[in-house]
């Protein structure tokens, strides 16, 4: 998937808008649930930022995920630790093909549900 790919996914599954916040950086975009919080941050950054001895762009969404999983996840090619947000509870998921579709989907869809603000029971 790339940005345009998943921009179009979230507006059919959630019908949510990437939101554009920052003059300086037309490039990040931010994903909210219908309870205004962030479930998503796609971005386009230096491969520097990951450890990546590269200069080269690249595009990247970063997710919220259970922390077990992110654990697991940032020993597999394309996953990193969340750039410039909370590295326990979010991870970056590089958009360059190494990781599938369905893969980066179910991750989009976790962060969603995580993100919503939950009814307490009485």
């Amino acid at each position: 998937m790339n940005r345009q790919d998943i921009i179009d996914w979230v507006r059919n599954e959630y019908g949510t808008e990437p939101e554009y916040l920052w003059e300086d950086t037309p490039e990040f975009s931010v994903l909210r649930n219908r309870s205004g919080k962030w479930y998503g941050l796609l971005m386009k950054i230096s491969k520097r930022k990951f450890g990546i001895a590269s200069d080269e762009m690249v595009e990247a969404i970063n997710v919220k995920a259970d922390t077990m999983l992110i654990d697991s996840l940032v020993n597999e090619p394309g996953f990193y630790r969340a750039y410039h947000m909370n590295k326990r509870y979010w991870i970056s998921i590089l958009l360059d093909g190494n990781v599938s579709d369905e893969t980066i989907k179910g991750l989009i869809e976790e962060s969603y549900l995580k993100t919503c603000i939950k009814i307490k029971k009485k």
